[in-house]
């Protein structure tokens, strides 16, 4: 599973349990089933931030553009 399909699936777990859904599972990037109550809803959000860190850092070129002038 990528990061991408993982965050995904955070944030849909997320927006369940915020819009009432008493609890939320989905699969981690380990593939272990991961369940998250309201309770520790804060738990899931840092874990979403993690994945969105993670995501941008493999999206980043690895050195800076340059441009050139005519």
């Amino acid at each position: 599973m990528t990061i991408q399909e993982t965050l995904d699936e955070a944030k849909a777990a997320y927006h369940e349990l915020l819009t009432g859904r008493a609890v939320a599972e989905f699969r981690d990037q380990n593939g272990e089933t991961v369940r998250y109550q309201a309770a520790n809803a804060f738990r899931l959000a840092a874990y979403i931030q993690e994945l969105e860190n993670k995501l941008s850092t493999e999206c980043r070129p690895s050195a800076p553009m340059q441009f050139w002038g005519r």
